[in-house]
C-alpha cells in the first residue's frame, strides 16, 4: 500500500509541476497541509492525540529537507534522471545504516539489490539526460533526507501519531524555506487539486502505511522494496497518462520485482547480527 501511494504521489507531482499548474513552494505547502489535516482527522477518529503532538522537530526538519528540494528539482530533471539520483541516494543511506547497525546481508540479498537496480536502470536509461548540477544537488538532498526519515520511521512507537506530529511541524519549515526567497507564486485550481490529492492520500496515508510496515523490515529490505516506486509510477503513467506499454517496461517489472523477492527471501537465510 505504501509503495503504491508513493508512486501515485510521484505521478501527481509530475502532473502538477510539469504542466506548470502550481509553483513548487506552494505545491509543497499545500501538499503537507492537506496531509496534516487528513492525518489529524484520522488520529482524532481512531486515537486521542495528546499535546504536545508526538513526533519530533528533528524528524520534521528531515521531512522538510525532502519535500521542498524534491518539488524544486522536478522542474528541471527528467523523470528517469531524477529517479536514479533519488533512489540511488536512498540505497546508499540505508545500506550504510544497515551495515553500521550490525546487519550482515546474505549474498542473495546483495544479488537481489543488484538485480532490482539493474531493472530500474533498464526502465529509465533511454530517457536519461545530463542533469542540471543544481537540480541534481537538490534531488540528492531529497534522497538522503528521505533515507534518513525512513530510518527514523523504523523505531516509531506509534506510526499514525508520530507521522501526524511530524507533518504539522514540517509545514512552517517548508513555508519558511519555500517563500523566504520570494519566489514567483503561480496557482491554478488544477494544481491545488493535485497538491491536495498528493498530500491527503498519497503522502499522508501512504506514510502511515510505510511507518507501520517498517517495524517488520530490516534496513536493507526497506531500501530494496522502495525500488518498486519508479516502476509503479511508470505503470501508473500507462494507466493514467495514456503512456504505452513497452518491452522495456515489462523487462524492468520482471527484474525489479524479482530482485525485491530475492532480497526478502534472502534475508531469511541468515538472521542479522545485532550489537548488544
Amino acid at each position: 500500500m505504501a509503495m503504491v501511494a508513493f508512486a501515485a504521489n510521484s505521478v501527481l507531482c509530475r502532473m502538477a509541476l510539469r504542466e506548470a499548474a502550481i509553483d513548487p513552494a506552494t505545491f509543497s505547502v499545500v501538499r503537507f497541509l492537506s496531509g496534516a489535516v487528513t492525518l489529524m482527522a484520522v488520529a482524532v477518529r481512531w486515537q486521542r492525540p495528546s499535546w504536545p503532538l508526538a513526533g519530533s522537530w528533528k524528524a520534521a526538519m528531515v521531512l522538510a529537507l525532502y519535500a521542498l528540494p524534491f518539488a524544486l528539482s522536478y522542474r528541471e530533471l527528467s523523470a528517469g534522471t531524477g529517479a536514479l539520483i533519488m533512489f540511488g541516494c536512498v540505497q546508499v543511506v540505508m545500506i550504510v545504516a544497515a551495515l553500521g547497525s550490525g546487519e550482515r546481508p546474505h549474498v542473495m540479498q546483495w544479488a537481489g539489490l543488484g538485480l532490482a537496480l539493474a531493472g530500474l536502470v533498464t526502465l529509465v536509461f533511454p530517457g536519461l539526460t545530463a542533469p542540471s548540477p543544481i537540480a541534481a544537488a537538490l534531488m540528492t538532498i531529497a534522497g538522503v533526507s528521505w533515507g534518513l526519515y525512513t530510518l527514523f520511521g523504523r523505531v516509531a512507537a506509534d506510526p499514525l501519531l508520530e507521522t501526524t506530529g511530524n507533518f504539522v511541524r514540517a509545514i512552517p519549515l517548508i513555508a519558511l524555506a519555500g517563500f523566504a526567497p520570494l519566489p514567483r507564486i503561480h496557482v491554478e485550481p488544477g494544481g491545488v487539486l493535485f497538491a491536495v490529492a498528493s498530500g491527503a492520500l498519497a503522502t499522508g496515508l501512504g506514510y502511515v502505511a510505510w511507518y507501520a510496515a517498517l517495524r517488520g523490515l530490516s534496513a536493507l529490505r526497506a531500501s530494496v522494496v522502495q525500488l518498486a516506486v519508479p516502476l509503479l509510477a511508470a505503470i501508473g503513467g500507462v494507466l493514467l497518462l495514456t503512456e504505452t506499454i513497452t518491452l522495456r517496461l515489462v523487462l524492468s517489472t520482471v527484474l525489479v520485482l524479482g530482485g525485491i523477492a530475492m532480497a526478502i527471501v534472502g534475508g531469511r537465510a541468515s538472521e542479522p547480527v545485532t550489537r548488544s
